[in-house]
């Protein structure tokens, strides 16, 4: 492998919250699935909750996610699964989320506090003028949440937000990075939009105000309680990010949202761009080939989404021009964007 690219982690090596397939398999056999089936065809084996530190391999998860879809034939599974969360449902990040005092306090503490029930999922929260997006995506390039996961999460965000609240918690836009699927009632019931499909990351948009609301029974000590137990259980769940690690989630996450530079990194990561060079430097690692593989690896993503032009992936790679974007991606691949793009569908059609 070439000096400071990285494959994407194979979804056996990240790992979930045990209780994650556990809500997953309790919402299933509520609506009628057979808990004996469901473990059959996953694997997923409802006694390891006795350890309230399990995990379980991300592609179980998503077995998980699907096989409950199929066993009790919903095709909306992961928004109807939503509506079934109740308090203390995934422990503690769970109850930082809600002894916050206000809404935008319970969206920090998810933001924070999320790695404590998944390795690679991350929430960003960034204000604009009049309003807020909250979006979600795996830290890992390459590898994208299914599509009841992501529908799940994000209107997960809306039931907890409008039962901390007390009040309707409508986004007036949602995104997923998922297809269209075959019917939206249930999306537009759930959100109060119609989502986009096919988009870079899978988000909401709030207005600013509606996250200044207090939560309803926020309590200021226990609040201090619970975090300081989550930040303990953030310092002794996992070794420390390295540098490449922490440059190139920065960089999916900027490239999402415009171009990108060291100078602009090193700021983000509160340090000087020769700090930074010889931090990375200190891995065996350039800045210039992280930028280079970051945008190899988005290039593949972005290509297999037929919703995207290919000057949109041009621009959401932080390429000025198409031209420099295709010499780049032949460069990577030593095929054009729209080859790879028609392989892409033709093996889309196969599956």
């Amino acid at each position: 492998m070439k000096r400071g690219s990285h494959a994407a982690p194979p979804a056996t090596a990240v790992a979930v919250s045990a209780r994650i397939g556990a809500f997953i398999a309790g919402v299933a056999r509520k609506k009628g699935a057979d808990p004996a089936r469901l473990a059959a065809l996953t694997g997923f084996d409802p006694d390891r909750l006795a350890d309230p530190d399990a995990r379980i391999p991300l592609a179980q998860e998503e077995a998980l996610w699907n096989a409950a879809a199929e066993l009790t034939a919903d095709e909306d599974f992961g928004l109807h699964a939503a509506q079934e969360i109740r308090p203390g449902a995934f422990d503690v990040l769970d109850y930082a989320v809600r002894t916050a005092a206000t809404l935008r306090d319970a969206l920090e503490n998810l933001v924070r506090y999320n790695r404590l029930v998944h390795d690679i999922a991350v929430f960003t929260l960034t204000d604009r003028r009049s309003d807020c997006v909250i979006e979600h995506r795996f830290a890992a390039p390459g590898l994208t949440p299914c599509r009841h996961a992501a529908e799940f999460t994000l209107a997960a965000i809306v039931q907890i937000g409008t039962q901390i609240t007390a009040l309707p918690l409508r986004p007036s836009a949602v995104s997923f990075m998922h297809p269209l699927p075959p019917l939206l009632l249930v999306h537009e019931q759930v959100f109060g939009v119609k989502p986009r499909f096919n988009a870079p990351a899978s988000s909401l948009v709030f207005a600013r105000a509606a996250l200044a609301q207090k939560v309803v029974g926020g309590d200021p000590g226990l609040a201090r309680i619970v975090t300081a137990h989550a930040d303990a259980l953030l310092r002794s769940s996992a070794p420390a990010p390295t540098w490449t690690d922490r440059v190139r989630q920065r960089l999916a996450e900027d490239f999402a949202r415009g171009t990108t530079s060291l100078g602009v990194i090193a700021r983000q990561l509160a340090m000087s761009e020769r700090s930074l060079q010889r931090r990375l430097a200190d891995e065996g690692v350039r800045f210039a080939d992280l930028v280079d593989a970051v945008r190899r690896d988005l290039a593949m993503r972005y290509i297999a989404d037929p919703g995207l032009a290919l000057g949109e992936v041009a621009y959401l790679l932080g390429f000025a021009e198409p031209s420099p974007f295709h010499r780049a991606f032949r460069r990577w691949t030593g095929s054009t964007p729209a080859a790879a793009r028609r392989a892409a569908a033709i093996t889309a059609r196969a599956a």
